[in-house]
């Protein structure tokens, strides 16, 4: 039976405020016992949070582009206790991670998706690496009002109103969070439809 949880969906204001919050669920997660996995959408964007990880006093491994000679081994050991592996979202496909008894025990692999797809099904992918074959698990959404996908489908207009807010070091509320996802996803999702057909 599936274990995997879901532990939700924050959308932060800015880049700099998502960071830091990512940051923040790495650390929490690593001094549980866990191990982390952090999906990023880009090269860029994976060696910057491994840049923040290293300067909080993590270490970070990071499997990008750059790494694919290693990227087996290094999904094989993402199971490790208080592992970080920081991975763009097509590194390491067909490899199983597979966990340590003290990483299961700790309630298993933490997937953290930092910016969404274009396609819903791909970050599903990414969240399924947690919680396989009856394995604990748990995943999150860490995502900002700055991340490609809200900009290029959400109107300027909108995304500024939701940048003010009250309290804008908080996420916004995960209702519109949820509908920004949705709407932005169906849009990409349709356009790539109709340069298919």
């Amino acid at each position: 039976p599936l274990r995997r949880t879901n532990s939700g969906m924050r959308v932060f204001r800015t880049d700099e405020l998502k960071w830091d919050a990512v940051v923040k669920s790495v650390h929490a997660e690593v001094c549980a016992g866990r191990a982390v996995l952090v999906g990023t959408r880009s090269v860029e964007a994976s060696e910057r949070i491994s840049q923040l990880l290293g300067k909080s006093g993590l270490e970070p491994v990071v499997l990008n582009a750059r790494q694919d000679r290693a990227e087996a081994e290094i999904v094989a050991r993402a199971g490790q206790p208080g592992r970080i592996t920081v991975a763009t979202n097509m590194a390491g496909r067909g490899t199983d991670i597979r966990l340590h008894p003290a990483v299961r025990s700790a309630g298993g692999l933490h997937v953290i998706l930092t910016e969404y797809h274009e396609s819903r099904r791909v970050d599903r992918q990414l969240f399924g690496r947690a919680g396989r074959q009856g394995d604990p698990g748990s995943y999150e959404s860490i995502v900002s009002l700055d991340d490609e996908l809200f900009q290029r489908f959400v109107g300027n207009r909108l995304l500024q109103l939701l940048a003010k807010g009250s309290h804008p070091a908080e996420p916004i509320p995960a209702v519109f969070g949820r509908a920004l996802r949705s709407h932005s996803q169906q849009a990409a999702e349709r356009l790539h439809g109709r340069a298919r057909r």
